[in-house]
């Protein structure tokens, strides 16, 4: 499994966050990770139990920078999957030396498009452009 799909599979569990209860999300990661044929190899499973675990405890810096920088929105008002995406790409922006922040921004804006709606890429672009200056 590749980089993309590792990251594709981490928005996927981080998105079941908008939709549980923090004591509930132990349970949902299990249930996520239990015969999903997407995550076929074990160690890919681990990646993404271990990467989603890093985001959520990142997860209220990362609701803040996105409250102080996304200009007229607010993490209550953006849709669920741009949330995502974007709790995602930053964290790979800010708390992630590995990942060139280029490479989190084009990763992000694909999984936009395939999972949002037609201005979502857009609206991650720009987003993450002002968060990834920050960063400098």
């Amino acid at each position: 499994m590749g980089r993309h799909e590792q990251r594709e599979q981490v928005f996927k569990l981080l998105f079941r966050v908008e939709f549980n209860l923090p004591e509930d999300m132990p349970e949902q990661v299990r249930l996520f990770t239990e015969d999903n044929e997407e995550v076929p190899l074990q160690k890919d499973a681990d990646y993404i139990q271990e990467r989603f675990s890093k985001i959520l405890e990142k997860l209220p810096e990362i609701d803040k920078l996105l409250n102080e920088h996304a200009e007229g929105w607010n993490t209550q008002r953006m849709g669920k999957v741009e949330l995502t995406v974007l709790r995602l790409a930053i964290y790979e922006i800010v708390f992630d030396e590995d990942i060139p922040d280029s490479v989190a921004i084009n990763e992000a804006v694909e999984i936009a498009k395939t999972y949002g709606q037609s201005a979502s890429g857009g609206f991650v672009n720009a987003v993450l452009a002002k968060i990834a200056k920050l960063d400098k």
